[in-house]
């Protein structure tokens, strides 16, 4: 992502506010009367790979980063280290129920591990560009979201690949008691490893399962998979995941976890600290 969106963080609530009772009751003149709105707590994508369907308030901006990522993949004697220094997202409440969201690295470093050699690569990461439409309303049982997107290359290669690309997430929500259950299908359009100009086919799914453990702490597990489908060769990754967040107020949230791949194609580790903040 990343990574990248609490599931149960709390979604837009809106409160009628009249005129203050102390205006009314005397002669000075009363300013047309207004509609306070309430946002609520702040609600993200992130931690965990999972998406969420709330999106940002109208007319307010979110920020949701990786104050630090570090992830590891083991092949035989050769490893390679992947850290990201902050990966912030960017958003922009458009609607009531839809936002848009703009996502780079500003440094990214590759350390590949092999024959007794260590080699860096350091740059900027690729530009991902998502739009989120929440599809039912806050009072619906079932939440619904689309949120399509598209990568620019703007990462060297051995950072990126050099290759436009884009998908579909469709996040699904469901309360279970007081948990939250998130299902996520997606489908990705990917440049063939081989041949770059083609493209091919990947989905992605995730199962997580969001717990208020306390007042402002939420617990999330979730299960993870990837089925890339590159003419070169199928791979299949999957990975179990854990985070932790905090509410710090209702415009600040910090968070922890870590994913673990299951498989020998899925990334061995992955750490990262992050921070959300929502103006």
């Amino acid at each position: 992502m990343n990574l990248s969106n609490l599931p149960l963080a709390a979604t837009a609530l809106l409160a009628s506010l009249g005129a203050p009772l102390a205006a009314q009751e005397t002669d000075a003149p009363v300013a047309e009367e207004t509609v306070a709105l309430d946002p609520g707590p702040i609600c993200t994508d992130r931690p965990t790979k999972s998406n969420a369907v709330c999106t940002v308030p109208e007319g307010m901006v979110q920020v949701e980063a990786d104050l630090f990522s570090w992830s590891r993949i083991a092949t035989g004697p050769a490893r390679a280290d992947v850290l990201l220094y902050t990966n912030p997202t960017v958003k922009y409440g458009l609607g009531t129920n839809s936002d848009i969201q703009l996502n780079i690295a500003p440094l990214v470093e590759v350390r590949t591990h092999a024959g007794g050699e260590t080699v860096s690569q350091t740059g900027v990461g690729d530009l991902t560009v998502r739009f989120k439409q929440r599809l039912t309303g806050a009072e619906s049982r079932v939440q619904v979201a689309l949120l399509p997107f598209v990568k620019a290359p703007t990462a060297e290669i051995g950072i990126g690949n050099g290759e436009w690309e884009g998908g579909l997430i469709v996040p699904v929500q469901v309360p279970v008691g007081k948990a939250t259950l998130t299902l996520v299908p997606q489908l990705n359009l990917l440049a063939d490893a081989i041949a770059p100009e083609d493209r091919h086919l990947e989905l992605q799914g995730v199962v997580n399962l969001a717990y208020p453990i306390a007042a402002r702490t939420t617990m999330a597990v979730e299960l993870w998979t990837s089925q890339n489908w590159d003419p070169a060769g199928t791979v299949r990754q999957y990975s179990a995941d854990a985070a932790l967040s905090y509410l710090l107020s209702d415009e600040l949230q910090l968070d922890v976890g870590g994913n673990f791949g299951l498989n020998q194609a899925t990334p061995d580790v992955q750490v990262y600290v992050g921070i959300s903040a929502r103006f």
